[in-house]
């Protein structure tokens, strides 16, 4: 009988689920059985990756941004009373479901309850520093005291400088037991020719997902090359829609994606951690356009800006003439990095 392995994804856009389907193949790899747990977009993902494998619904943190960049903090902290009923509720849950499952270990991505006493319970986050502009030492401190209740720490990204992270990744003063385990991607790069223009890869949670789709709509309509868009709304069916040049699926699964994305010369995208490293490891030019008010897409963009890897705009000032900047960019380099998952599997 396989051991079983609780991987548990925020459900925060899609970039958390994501980066955890490497995880679960390897796990499948080595002889695990993985159990999947999570709630919305995520879930519904990763139900579609391994339709084969247990999947249970936790409960949902129920974030939403602000409209307006300029009340992203303020919205935060109001969704803080509901945050810690859903964390709460979410252990209570990861309880009963280790004990009915027989689960031997949890593997938790940014979800704070997804933890279990009983069983070796590790925690992924390429923020060991949580930016939020004059709190970020308090909103550091929360985070690192969440983490401090794990087992392990697991970073993707490496642990030297050239990193995909930088500082969000990196700190000195953390005690509790951290590896850097490499930049997370499903993809594989190939040499394919580059048959399609653009692509834009829509994502994360509302209202500022369907704001950003709508003023690229707009700038797009009567573009005269072909743009494919891939809107980021996990539903029952795959649906695509042709609308003059425009191409538009409501998602993608991981192989049409990779196809796409390496057939792609150049992607518009949020500047998430995901996205960077799934964009890196497929050496692509990149045009970034953070969500607003989120500090961590914010520093990120402008970081790979500063190193001339990738053009990056706020959401407001986008227009089509910024493509012919964006492309003078390099293209986000390759990590060659190999995870030795057998050794990070030891803990379970």
């Amino acid at each position: 009988m396989r051991k079983k392995v609780l991987v548990a994804p925020l459900n925060w856009g899609l970039g958390h689920a994501t980066r955890c389907i490497p995880i679960i193949q390897a796990l499948l790899a080595h002889g695990f059985e993985p159990v999947l747990a999570s709630d919305g977009a995520a879930l519904t993902l990763l139900q579609k990756e391994f339709p084969k494998l247990l999947a249970i619904e936790l409960p949902s943190y129920g974030i939403q941004y602000a409209k307006k960049a300029s009340h992203f903090k303020l919205k935060l902290l109001k969704n803080i009373p509901k945050i810690l009923k859903a964390i709460r509720a979410e252990n209570k849950a990861i309880k009963h479901i280790v004990k009915d499952h027989d689960i031997i270990g949890v593997i938790s991505d940014n979800r704070l309850g997804v933890r279990c006493k009983k069983v070796p319970s590790v925690y992924i986050t390429h923020q060991l520093n949580v930016l939020s502009g004059s709190t970020t030492w308090f909103s550091t401190k929360l985070h690192q005291n969440i983490i401090k209740k794990f087992d392990a720490c697991w970073v993707p990204d490496v642990k030297d400088e050239p990193s995909l992270s930088g500082k969000l990744g990196h700190t000195y003063n953390f005690i509790i037991p951290t590896t850097y385990i490499g930049p997370l991607s499903r993809f594989k790069p190939s040499s394919s020719k580059k048959t399609n223009p653009i692509l834009v890869l829509l994502s994360g949670p509302e209202p500022q997902r369907t704001l950003l789709e709508t003023k690229l709509f707009s700038a797009f309509k009567n573009y005269p090359q072909q743009v494919v868009f891939v809107k980021g709304t996990m539903e029952k069916k795959q649906t695509i829609e042709t609308l003059g040049n425009l191409i538009i699926y409501n998602y993608m699964t991981s192989v049409l994606l990779e196809q796409t994305i390496n057939n792609s010369a150049l992607v518009i995208s949020r500047s998430g951690y995901t996205s960077i490293m799934d964009l890196a490891k497929l050496n692509k030019k990149a045009f970034f356009i953070p969500t607003p008010g989120q500090y961590e897409q914010e520093y990120l963009a402008k970081r790979l800006q500063d190193l001339n890897l990738a053009y990056s705009c706020h959401q407001d000032d986008f227009d089509l003439h910024k493509l012919e900047k964006a492309n003078a960019f390099k293209a986000l380099p390759p990590f060659n990095f190999e995870q030795d998952f057998k050794s990070l599997f030891r803990l379970f």
